[in-house]
């Protein structure tokens, strides 16, 4: 199976994020809200698992991996990320260690590292497994928690450790994580008992002001909180000639209307390559670790010696942004629509980003952040022009087609306050 630029330029007959749950449950603007001021739960049960054991599960990790193992205690995770021998990311995603031969890998990833698996003698065995998971996140989390499983021992929880909980019953694993950049628990367990854990944190969370989070606002907590996203910020890196076998996998899983990813934007982009990035340009540089051999890793040592491109925050200009809208009330061509609060289409929206006649950077993630009352993207942009305060200019549009420009200003990434290690004790 083969694909190009042009034909990922044609959109899904689906909204991508209904994976999440329902679009919307209360409305999108007070859902957005959760995480800064209370808090939410949120279903990303849709996510892969696969299951390694065996003496040799964690040299394999290693051996496909960018991160260090070299300390890995059980009941730690870790985001781990794959990269192809130019140091370009093929899938991540969080590996968990339940035993010295235990190991829980949640993403994309699982389908690379059971494909090297079948490749190689490792002793390891691996399968699919089908567990919920739920992000409880905000200010309010911890006190949720601790009302529906009667658990006093949460706020002692380490940063991407795991602690066990019971609810209604049943125990279950709290993964302290906070994808929302707040203080938050991502709970795990066996699928079977998944809704009836989901409606008894709803219910004890009605106090706290829960609110369930839905699938149109879901992603505006990665843009605020930078955290980019596989398909949004950047394509996986499988579509080179030496991928193609990795390929036929990995598409003969997902569903029969479904491609691996989708191109928009005002970026012309002629090989899909242009739209993979690397650890360094997604704001990973501290999880690349050169104790060890690994896939691109004579690329990324030097890379992050002397890297070409960061990510950043865009803050785009009000009234430019208001023109977009006001272009579908003006007689003529009309600029491409802004979904509000972003793209729901799964599109990696990427928009061309220059300095005068330059291009320094691609956008993408564009969504509105009604907390800050702003429009906001990630950037990977020309180290020169990283800067916060620098004035750049995104072009809206599509190539060959209107394009607006609108003034933006660098800002950092994250754009809002990183307080996942936040003191437990104080929340």
């Amino acid at each position: 199976m083969t694909f190009t630029v042009d034909e990922m330029r044609t959109a899904p007959e689906v909204y991508a994020w209904s994976r999440f749950g329902q679009q919307e449950y209360t409305d999108w603007l007070d859902e957005s809200m959760s995480w800064k001021q209370t808090c939410y739960i949120g279903d990303w049960s849709f996510l892969w698992q696969h299951r390694f054991t065996g003496p040799d599960a964690l040299r394999l990790f290693s051996d496909i991996s960018v991160n260090s193992f070299a300390k890995f205690d059980h009941g730690q995770s870790k985001h781990v990320i794959h990269t192809n021998n130019d140091g370009k990311v093929i899938h991540e995603g969080v590996l968990t260690k339940f035993g010295d031969d235990d190991f829980m890998l949640h993403g994309r990833g699982g389908f690379w590292a059971s494909y090297q698996l079948g490749r190689t003698d490792y002793d390891v065995k691996v399968q699919q497994e089908d567990w919920f998971i739920y992000q409880v996140s905000g200010p309010n989390s911890v006190k949720v928690l601790e009302k529906v499983s009667g658990e006093s021992g949460l706020r002692d929880t380490g940063f991407m450790r795991l602690h066990p909980i019971t609810i209604g019953g049943y125990k279950i694993w709290a993964l302290r994580q906070g994808m929302s950049g707040e203080i938050g628990f991502e709970l795990q367990g066996p699928k079977e008992y998944g809704q009836e854990i989901y409606d008894l944190i709803v219910e004890a969370g009605q106090e706290f002001g829960i609110r369930k989070l839905g699938g149109r606002v879901a992603m505006i907590n990665h843009l605020e909180a930078c955290f980019p996203t596989i398909a949004t910020d950047y394509i996986p890196a499988i579509f080179d000639e030496d991928m193609a076998e990795y390929l036929d996998v990995f598409t003969s899983s997902m569903p029969s209307f479904a491609q691996p990813a989708y191109i928009a934007g005002s970026y012309d982009g002629r090989a899909i390559s242009e739209y993979y990035r690397s650890p360094v340009e997604l704001g990973w540089a501290r999880n690349i670790n050169f104790d060890h051999d690994f896939l691109g890793r004579a690329a990324l040592e030097e890379e992050k010696a002397n890297p070409r491109r960061v990510i950043r925050t865009l803050v785009w200009d009000a009234d430019d942004v208001q023109d977009v809208f006001a272009s579908l009330f003006r007689p003529g061509e009309n600029y491409p629509y802004m979904e509000m609060p972003r793209d729901q289409r799964g599109f990696m929206w990427a928009d061309k980003v220059t300095a005068g006649d330059d291009l320094v950077g691609i956008a993408t993630s564009r969504g509105y952040s009604y907390y800050y009352r702003q429009m906001l993207s990630l950037s990977t942009i020309d180290v020169a022009h990283s800067e916060p305060g620098t004035e750049l200019t995104v072009h809206w549009g599509r190539p060959g087609g209107p394009q607006k420009p609108i003034r933006a200003t660098v800002a950092p990434a994250p754009y809002k306050p990183d307080r996942r290690r936040s003191d437990l004790h104080t929340a």
